[in-house]
């Protein structure tokens, strides 16, 4: 019995024995160790990939409503026509800031007088009509037939911003009508305005009813008529600031100069007193002179007139011996 007993101590004391068994039982245990961290790693991009699907697929719903992206919601300014390929722009807008041959080309000869273009006018290559599309969606405004430019659109849009089609031949819609963008409003035709033009399309973009160069706004959301418009009540208040710092410079010399203006026509006014001063009392030596050159004068003149009576007499006795002899 003691010897079964003994048997399997001995075997396991036989196996520890064994140079591979430690070095065994590390790798078994390296493994191990691996393959939790390679378990765990993997476990940690199961639950990042599902918090990344349930994230695109949650999308909240307000008031029963589909929630739309913010770009999707804000159109892009679109040119009026189908395709620029087949038009061109025969008169650009007036830009202050533009060259001289840009400006040369947005002047509008009518009546031997020049007006500055504030649209843009759109001729076909070969001289024909075309459409006139919805540049954004809006609602018809305004319906009416000009003299001047012809049949004139108008249409309102979002953030204050408004486009009008000008020359139209013949128009589609009707007043308080919503269009959707790319919408037929009408066709191009010829206006007396732009007579040199032939058949075009006169197309203006305003922003709060200041007209803006519509080539600049081209293929640009709305907000970019926001902050231009911004930029440019900047621009106006800095240039209004400049103004009145140099009218406040322009006014502290001018206190200076008044001030030493006054400062010296009191010295001048104190001049002007001691030089009367001096005057009347020169004056009053000069009068004392002539009197007494006077009472001199006359003192002198006396003796004078003495002797000249006293000849006076001897003359008038001699001659009457004379008469007295004879």
């Amino acid at each position: 019995m003691k010897e079964e007993n003994n048997t399997p101590k001995n075997k396991w004391s036989r196996i520890f024995r064994k140079k591979w068994f430690f070095p065994a039982v590390y790798l078994t245990i390296a493994a191990l160790l691996l393959s939790m961290v390679v378990w765990y790693q993997n476990l940690g991009n199961q639950i990042d990939e599902s918090q990344e699907e349930n994230t695109e697929e949650y999308s909240p719903v307000e008031h029963g409503e589909e929630a739309q992206p913010v770009m999707d919601q804000q159109e892009v300014v679109q040119k009026p026509v189908e395709s620029m390929d087949q038009a061109e722009i025969v008169t650009k807008y007036y830009d202050y800031n533009a060259e001289q041959e840009a400006q040369e080309n947005a002047i509008v000869v009518f009546n031997d007088r020049y007006y500055q273009s504030t649209g843009i006018d759109i001729a076909s290559a070969d001289g024909e009509t075309f459409d006139v599309l919805a540049s954004l969606s809006g609602k018809v405004t305004e319906i009416k037939e000009d003299p001047l430019l012809g049949n004139v659109v108008t249409l309102k849009h979002e953030n204050d911003v408004t486009t009008h089609y000008a020359s139209l031949g013949d128009v589609k819609v009707s007043a308080d009508q919503k269009v959707k963008q790319g919408e037929t409003l009408g066709s191009a035709g010829k206006n007396l305005f732009g007579k040199d033009n032939g058949t075009h399309l006169h197309f203006e973009i305003r922003k709060d009813g200041n007209a803006v160069n519509p080539e600049d706004f081209f293929n640009q959301p709305l907000s970019a008529l926001d902050k231009a418009a911004a930029d440019n009540e900047k621009a106006q208040g800095d240039e209004g600031s400049k103004t009145d710092g140099s009218e406040h410079k322009s006014e502290q010399p001018d206190a200076s100069n008044q001030e030493t203006s006054e400062s010296d026509s009191e010295d001048s006014e104190e001049n002007s007193d001691s030089e009367g001063t001096e005057e009347e009392g020169s004056g009053s030596d000069g009068s004392d002179n002539a009197e007494d050159s006077g009472s001199g004068s006359s003192d002198s003149d006396t003796p004078e007139s003495g002797a000249s009576e006293d000849s006076n007499q001897d003359d008038t006795s001699n001659g009457a011996t004379q008469q007295g002899t004879e």
